[in-house]
C-alpha cells in the first residue's frame, strides 16, 4: 500500500487523538461531532497545508498574529542563532542583548519606555491595570483602582482582562468572578444615522465618557482602548477624533489612558501604532500578537516615564511585583527584532498603504455585493456585513469558505479579511473569487 493511501488512515487518526486529548480553544467541542478538525502540517507564505496537500489561504494570519507568511526565511533564521546562544534565562535580576534591543526600539517607535513583557494579549492587558491601579496607589490615591471600557470591548479573557470586556458570550459565566468597571457608549462608526458621518458618532460617544468621568474620576485608574478599531465587536471602526477627546479627557481628569494595540498595531491600520493615526501618545501601551511576525509568544507593556517613576523607591511594596516564568524570552525577543527589522528595512508601512489601495479595487464587487453592508477598510483590515444571514452564519460560512481554500472565521454576521502583508493580486483575487462562491452558497 502507497504512502498516499495511508494518509487518509492517519489523518483520521490524528483527528482522533487531538479530540481526545486537546481541548480547542474558544469551541464548544461537541460540534466536532459533526464539524471535523482540520489537520493542518505545514505552512508556507499566505497558505497552509493540511495532511493531504490542500492549501488554504490564512485570511485571518492565524488569529491575527502572522504579519510576514509563514515559514518567514529572516525570522526562522533569528530563531535558530539565538537558539544557539542563550534560549531562556530569568529576567529578574538578569539580562540579555535581545530583551535590551527589542525595549530600546519598541521605545523609539511608541515614544514610551521601560517595557514589561508577558507572554500573551490578555497577561498583557493584566499588567496594565495593574500598573494603572498600582500607579495611583503609589501616588497616595488607593481608591482610584476602577476602569473605563468601550461597550463591545475586547481585552482578553483572564479575570482582570474580563471585567472590561464587553463581550457576553466569554462573560457572563464568569460574573461572579469579575469585578464591575464603567462601560462606556462605542463609537463604532456602524452607529451611524442618515446624514451622520463616523466623525459625529465619535463626537457623540465621547460626551458620555465625559460624563463618567465627571462623576467618577475620583475612583477611576485608568480608561483603555482599543484605537480604531474594536475587533471581537465585528472590526468596528471608528473616527480617531474619539482617541483625541478621550486623551483630552484623561488629562482633565487625571485618568491614565491605556492604549490596547495588542490586535492593530504593527501596521494593521495603515501606521505602526494606530494611535498615530489620532496624533495622541497613551500612557500605557499594550502589544502582542504581531510582535513576533506570528512566531512566538511575547507581549509586552510600555509606560511612560511618570507611571515608571511611581514605582521607583527604596520600599519593596512600591515595586511593581508581576512576573511570568518566560518573561523577556531571548528567543521570542529574537523573533521580534527580526520582525521589526523587515519592518524597518522593507519600507512596510508604505507597502502595505499601496497595497491596500490595490486591493480596494480588486475587492471592489464585493463591497457592491447586494447583501453586503457597512463595507470597510482601515489599513489592511476589511470588514462587511451580511444582511438578512442564516442561523448559524458564522459555522456555515467558515465551512463554505474552507471548500474554496480559504480560512475566514467571521465574528456573527460580520466577515473581514485580515491577512498577512504579503498577500498578492493574485492572492486577493482568489480571496475575492472564494468569498463570493462561499456566499453564493450560504446566502
Amino acid at each position: 500500500m502507497t504512502e498516499q493511501a495511508l494518509a487518509p488512515h492517519a489523518n483520521q487518526a490524528l483527528l482522533n487523538r487531538s479530540l481526545a486529548a486537546v481541548w480547542h480553544p474558544c469551541t464548544q467541542m461537541k460540534r466536532h461531532e459533526s464539524l471535523p478538525l482540520i489537520p493542518i502540517a505545514r505552512g508556507d507564505g499566505v497558505w497552509l497545508y493540511d495532511a493531504d496537500g490542500t492549501r488554504y489561504l490564512d485570511a485571518v494570519s492565524s488569529w491575527w498574529v502572522n504579519l510576514f507568511g509563514h515559514n518567514q526565511p529572516q525570522i526562522k533564521a533569528a530563531i535558530t542563532q539565538q537558539m544557539d546562544q542563550l534560549e531562556h534565562v530569568m529576567l529578574a535580576g538578569f539580562t540579555h542583548e535581545p530583551v535590551v534591543a527589542l525595549s530600546e526600539q519598541l521605545a523609539a517607535l511608541t515614544g514610551l519606555g521601560h517595557a514589561f513583557y508577558g507572554s500573551d494579549g490578555a497577561s498583557a492587558t493584566e499588567i496594565a491595570l495593574k500598573m494603572a491601579a498600582h500607579y495611583w496607589r503609589n501616588l497616595g490615591l488607593p481608591a482610584k483602582n476602577r476602569f473605563v471600557y468601550l461597550q463591545d470591548s475586547y481585552h482578553g479573557e483572564t479575570i482582570g482582562a474580563l471585567s472590561v470586556t464587553d463581550v457576553p458570550i466569554f462573560r457572563q459565566a464568569y460574573s461572579p468572578l469579575v469585578r464591575d468597571n464603567f462601560a462606556v457608549q462605542s463609537p463604532d462608526a456602524r452607529q451611524a444615522q442618515p446624514g451622520q458621518t463616523a466623525r459625529d458618532v465619535a463626537l457623540w460617544a465621547i460626551e458620555d465618557l465625559a460624563r463618567v468621568l465627571a462623576a467618577h474620576h475620583h475612583e477611576i485608574a485608568a480608561l483603555i482602548v482599543e484605537p480604531l478599531i474594536q475587533g471581537a465587536a465585528g472590526m468596528a471602526m471608528y473616527d480617531p477624533i474619539y482617541l483625541q477627546q478621550a486623551r483630552a479627557l484623561c488629562d482633565q481628569y487625571q485618568v491614565l489612558l491605556i492604549a490596547d494595540e495588542i490586535a492593530v498595531g504593527f501596521g494593521r491600520t495603515g501606521t505602526m501604532f494606530a494611535c498615530e493615526q489620532a496624533q495622541i501618545k497613551p500612557d500605557l501601551i499594550c502589544l502582542s500578537k504581531g510582535i513576533t511576525g506570528g512566531y512566538l509568544p511575547l507581549a509586552a507593556v510600555l509606560c511612560s516615564d511618570a507611571v515608571y517613576t511611581a514605582f521607583y523607591a527604596d520600599e519593596t511594596a512600591r515595586a511593581f511585583l508581576h512576573s511570568h516564568s518566560y518573561t523577556g524570552n531571548p528567543l521570542a525577543c529574537a523573533a521580534a527584532l527580526a520582525t521589526l527589522a523587515i519592518f524597518r528595512d522593507q519600507d512596510v508601512i508604505a507597502q502595505n498603504q499601496r497595497k491596500a489601495a490595490e486591493f480596494n479595487r480588486i475587492f471592489a464587487p464585493l463591497a457592491a455585493h447586494p447583501r453586503v453592508r457597512h463595507w470597510r477598510n482601515c489599513g489592511m483590515i476589511w470588514a462587511f456585513e451580511i444582511a438578512d444571514a442564516p442561523a448559524q452564519f458564522a459555522t456555515l460560512f467558515f465551512t463554505e469558505a474552507l471548500k474554496e481554500g480559504l480560512l475566514l472565521r467571521p465574528i456573527g454576521h460580520t466577515v473581514y479579511f485580515m491577512p498577512p502583508y504579503i498577500m498578492t493580486a493574485e492572492d486577493a483575487q482568489f480571496l475575492l473569487a472564494g468569498t463570493l462562491k462561499a456566499l453564493a452558497r450560504c446566502c
